[in-house]
């Protein structure tokens, strides 16, 4: 599996034969080092966690010049679809859909979830996690959080799909610190590595770097794989 990270919460992650982008926020992204024509190339899927613009980015261009297949809930689905999206399969909260490479799972975030372009918030259902089970590539199953608080469905999460990766926010006020991810990895998971995102994009509001997570992680900020944007690691 190799992941590589665009910034804030933009992933491209790559499995068997799917390349898989997660929240591909790339244009406005104070973050990013890439734009998102190179970022996207090849890409099969598109993971949406929830519908806030830092999340669906440049989703549409993506989706209309990749043919990709969209994956998020049902009202992100038919938002897209009705703005020309063709391929997308909807899910929602507790559901399973599974693909030729991987299987994704939807798991609850405590967050919220609109459009506010028109500047009136459109309501665009509730947020959600994912669970990734790649299907060429057993024992690496990945869990990615999405924008959410801490919560005691995270002890559910680690019960059922055991993930061995974690790509978990830690910027405060709009998500969870640094430190009350730190809590999760330590009391509900138990991963070989976990990487943070949603921090280090817009100063003043979400947190600068990654210390204070690395510091309440303790004896396990071993387990801790800060990446820089544009970086990709394998796993």
């Amino acid at each position: 599996m190799k992941i590589t990270y665009h910034g804030h919460s933009a992933f491209r992650i790559e499995t068997g034969k799917a390349v898989i982008l997660i929240d591909p926020f790339f244009t406005g992204n104070p973050a990013a080092t890439a734009g998102w024509e190179e970022a996207s190339r090849g890409c099969t899927h598109l993971l949406l966690t929830h519908g806030h613009g830092d999340h669906t980015g440049d989703s549409l261009e993506i989706l209309k010049a990749t043919g990709a297949m969209l994956v998020s809930n049902f009202e992100i689905c038919t938002w897209l679809s009705s703005k020309g999206v063709e391929n997308y399969s909807p899910g929602n909260h507790g559901g399973r859909i599974s693909f030729d490479d991987f299987d994704v799972i939807f798991t609850n975030a405590w967050h919220s979830s609109s459009d506010t372009s028109s500047g009136t918030p459109l309501y665009l259902g509730n947020p959600a996690g994912f669970i990734i089970e790649p299907r060429t590539e057993p024992g690496k199953t990945l869990y990615i959080a999405g924008d959410t608080g801490l919560s005691l469905d995270m002890k559910l999460i680690q019960e059922l799909y055991k993930p061995v990766f974690g790509i978990l926010p830690i910027g405060d006020r709009f998500t969870m610190g640094g430190d009350q991810a730190a809590y999760a990895c330590r009391n509900f998971f138990d991963f070989k590595m976990v990487i943070p995102c949603h921090y280090a994009s817009f100063k003043g509001f979400v947190a600068e770097d990654a210390s204070q997570f690395l510091a309440a992680m303790g004896p396990d900020a071993s387990k801790v794989k800060v990446m820089a944007s544009g970086e990709m690691a394998e796993f």
